[in-house]
């Protein structure tokens, strides 16, 4: 008997049909998150009811989330909110006590170590600068941070004095709403959202710039915490510094060495003969590790990478105390950093910083 067989064009048809609903599987629009007006208004929600242009501070993170690829869920709106309350209240540009003395101080301390006398500081900021103003007259007139970033930049650029105290190298490093570092967003420059009028230093010190910038540094990183204090302790301290800080805890365990658990790994710019102290106590457990000085330097290196906690220096660190303690050790704590800025009049840490901004957070998620 005969096999039959389903006519040629009737085939065609529906292996076409079959192709053409895969086609449209395979193209279906992914679920999309909430509208963009629907997160302002949830960050506004958020906001104090006492912060003026409630709806332009929410417009501003709304943008930087969605260039950024970041989810607004609660937890994250509460943390850029933490950090931007804590650290300026809601002020792109926040007044800085007693500014123009510290500033001051600055200058005359760069003077002594260069060996430039005093009285020679004092014509040079009698000089008249570029706004028509004596540098003298701007000094004493300084409030925030933007003003006097911009008296060092036309100092340096037109005195030569300048340029002899400061060799080039503006010293204000932070500003902006959330105090981000400049060469920090320096760097992240090239994905920047708006047109820049100046210079992304001068971007910092608007609230976008500082809420973009600062936003990246906050929440551009995966991390491996439970809590969020840690990421806040991050913020002051450096990327993945509280993972760094149980690391060196371990290493101090495993040791039997005292060592500052600061979060940094390695002494930056150290020759492979002149190890900073961590290292050193890394190295100290060579035998036990398996791992030669070479090894342990290059996977010292990753500690500003999430992916060192799947290095083998990491995990056989971390068994080798535990096995000493005899209990589990935590993989984050908070650095034991002391804050070092001429704007800080009171011995502040990184500990506090960070229980700052927790509280806050959580006042945040309570709203």
């Amino acid at each position: 008997m005969r096999k039959t067989h389903a006519p040629r064009m009737n085939y065609c048809w529906w292996v076409s049909g079959l192709l053409l609903l895969l086609a449209g599987c395979a193209s279906a629009p992914r679920p999309v998150g909430p509208a963009p007006e629907a997160v302002r208004a949830e960050i506004a929600r958020r906001i104090p009811v006492s912060v003026n242009d409630r709806g332009g501070w929410a417009a501003d993170i709304q943008v930087a989330f969605a260039v950024q690829d970041l989810d607004p869920m609660a937890e994250n709106i509460c943390a850029v909110l933490a950090v931007v309350e804590q650290e300026t209240g809601y002020d792109a540009d926040p007044a800085v006590p007693d500014l123009a003395a510290v500033a001051r101080a600055e200058i005359v301390r760069r003077a002594a170590a260069v060996h430039v006398p005093e009285f020679m500081v004092d014509a040079a900021l009698e000089l008249r600068s570029g706004d028509g103003r004596t540098y003298e007259q701007r000094l004493s007139a300084v409030r925030t941070e933007r003003q006097l970033s911009e008296l060092y930049a036309d100092l340096i650029g037109r005195v030569p004095l300048g340029g002899r105290l400061f060799d080039g190298y503006n010293p204000v490093q932070t500003g902006g709403p959330m105090q981000v570092s400049i060469p920090f967003a320096e760097a992240l420059a090239g994905d920047y959202p708006y047109p820049v009028r100046g210079s992304i230093r001068e971007e910092v010190f608007t609230r976008r710039g500082g809420l973009y910038f600062g936003i990246a540094h906050l929440l551009g990183y995966i991390t491996p915490y439970t809590r969020k204090v840690h990421r806040f302790a991050d913020f002051n301290a450096g990327w993945y510094a509280s993972r760094n800080a149980a690391f060196q805890n371990a290493v101090a365990t495993a040791s039997g060495r005292s060592l500052a658990l600061d979060g940094d790994l390695l002494l930056p710019g150290a020759p492979l003969d002149r190890p900073g102290e961590t290292e050193r106590a890394v190295r100290s457990l060579a035998g036990e590790l398996g791992m030669d000085a070479e090894q342990v330097r290059g996977e010292l290196e990753q500690g500003d990478r999430l992916d060192f906690n799947d290095s083998p220096l990491y995990q056989r660190v971390f068994a080798l105390a535990e096995a000493r303690a005899g209990k589990p050790l935590p993989r984050e704590m908070i650095p034991g950093i002391t804050l070092d800025s001429p704007k800080i009049t009171r011995e502040l840490t990184t500990a506090w910083f960070a229980n700052r901004v927790y509280a806050r957070y959580r006042d945040c998620m309570a709203r």
